[in-house]
């Protein structure tokens, strides 16, 4: 079953990252200024794409918005896309600035 786990690493880009039985197989780029949490990049190895992974990395960053009171700023294509597509679900954690990703 993968796992994501959170990386705040002082050396290396904040992510979140999705590992299963073959090691890391994805990543979630962001950085959180203020009460703004701005997601850069969203990566998943091609070996593992169509698994559910980029949600799964979706799904924890929402859920760790919303636990620290975090708005979304999605500058990642596959987040913008999902937030615009699922509306109603992010409304609460979207800060809504360039609709033209």
């Amino acid at each position: 079953m993968p796992e994501v786990r959170l990386s705040t690493e002082a050396d290396a880009p904040k992510s979140f990252d999705i590992y299963d039985e073959k090691g890391k197989q994805g990543e979630m780029i962001f950085d959180i200024v203020g009460n703004d949490i701005t997601i850069y990049h969203t990566e998943v190895e091609p070996e593992s794409e169509g698994k559910g992974y980029a949600k799964l990395l979706l799904n924890s960053m929402v859920s760790y918005a919303r636990e620290h009171g975090l708005k979304v700023i999605p500058m990642c294509a596959y987040v913008h896309a999902q937030f615009r597509k699922h509306e109603e679900e992010y409304n609460d954690v979207w800060k809504r600035q360039n609709d033209n990703i």
